[in-house]
């Protein structure tokens, strides 16, 4: 059997004020293409579907509508767990009847041990389910002594790995934080101080492990247990992965291989460097001036309006930084001496950018004169 393994949709995030709602539809439908062009027989969805407990109206509409024409063009089984960003119980509301249009949705830590059969050519397929919790939710569900994430982790899982079937492939969907695993800026932190890592090793035994929390394509451990990313790139951060889904393949032995099929954004989301200049002649060439920008100016002089002058050629420069300017132990950012200006380049630099020629020598040195009475007459008030 094959599935596509997916997760950390995160419908209705909002990037820097932006809405990417239209870009997430837009990936959507390519993820539907792929699931006709390679026959699949599910798909596999591990946790953040939103991006907010409460998710925006047309956020709710815009999944809706999507799995609506999934399930019913298709006929494919989706199935789905909560993650962090999303409120378990909301999520799962009305799951029992959704089930009949082959939409489970597995947001009960008490359920861990009721598996999904999916029935394929090769056989039947068992997805089990770990919605997203914390020690506590464990604890109170299940009555055990479990202190840390790793202990509640490792608790829900054995729940399942007992109550897999001898004989029939098993899939664990798990939303949480493998050890060593590498993380991106956009992702929420589950708890503070890295208390929140657990282990892989609970996981082996299944045939497949699709993780969902960690933005980035990526295995831990063993090859088939896997993190595939998020839709998008949803931090400057995350501009050199390349996001896309898992397409996984099962037999009646259990894992034969994993696919990475990529995903082409809307609007991709990149960071360019140079001097403003550069940059502005630069987007004469470029064929997607579209796209969501981080603007890297390395000019050593002063600019006037730099952030103005970008959006003009990338109307979508969401944030720039000034390279003249480093990042100290205390992140804050303090300016080099080096960058250090008189009075004379900073105002020449100014006439320049404005007029767009250079100061002759008589402007220079009326400038100069200027600058010099203003000092003397600064001096004698002090």
């Amino acid at each position: 059997m094959r599935f596509i393994h997916t997760s950390d949709w995160h419908i209705g995030r909002l990037f820097q004020n932006v809405s990417l709602l239209d870009d997430q539809l837009h990936v959507l439908k390519q993820i539907k293409n792929y699931a006709v062009q390679h026959n699949v027989d599910a798909l596999v969805i591990a946790g953040d579907i939103f991006d907010r407990s409460v998710p925006p109206a047309e956020a709710v509409d815009a999944l809706n509508v999507f799995l609506e024409d999934f399930t019913r063009d298709l006929s494919i089984p989706v199935i789905m767990i909560s993650g962090n960003h999303d409120s378990a119980k909301r999520l799962r509301f009305g799951s029992q009847y959704m089930r009949q249009a082959g939409l489970h949705i597995l947001g009960d830590i008490r359920e861990v041990a009721q598996p999904v059969q999916v029935d394929t050519d090769s056989g039947p397929v068992h997805f089990f389910g770990l919605p997203y919790h914390d020690p506590v939710e464990v604890r109170e569900a299940y009555g055990c002594e479990v202190k840390t994430y790793d202990e509640a982790h490792t608790h829900l899982a054995e729940i399942a790995r007992q109550a897999r079937t001898p004989g029939i492939p098993a899939v664990l969907i798990s939303h949480c934080f493998i050890d060593g695993a590498t993380e991106s800026d956009s992702e929420r932190p589950l708890s503070i101080g890295g208390a929140d890592r657990v282990s892989y090793q609970p996981l082996t035994s299944f045939d497949y492990v699709a993780l969902g929390h960690l933005h980035g394509p990526q295995y831990k451990g063993e090859e088939h247990i896997r993190y595939s990313g998020s839709l998008l790139k949803y931090s400057f951060s995350e501009h050199q992965q390349n996001k896309g889904v898992c397409l996984v393949e099962l037999n009646d032995k259990g894992f034969v291989s994993q696919q990475h099929l990529k995903l082409t954004p809307k609007h991709n989301l990149r960071v360019i460097e140079g001097e403003l200049e550069d940059l502005i002649q630069q987007a004469k060439s470029d064929s997607a001036t579209e796209d969501y920008i981080l603007a890297r100016l390395t000019d050593k002089h002063d600019l006037l309006d730099p952030l103005g002058r970008l959006r003009l050629v990338y109307p979508n420069t969401l944030q720039m930084e000034l390279t003249q300017f480093s990042i100290s132990s205390g992140s804050k950012l303090v300016a080099n001496v080096d960058n250090e200006r008189s009075e004379d380049q900073v105002f020449a630099d100014f006439f320049t950018q404005v007029m767009d020629t250079e100061l002759t020598d008589a402007q220079t040195v009326l400038l100069h004169g200027v600058i010099m009475e203003a000092r003397t007459a600064m001096e004698g008030k002090e």
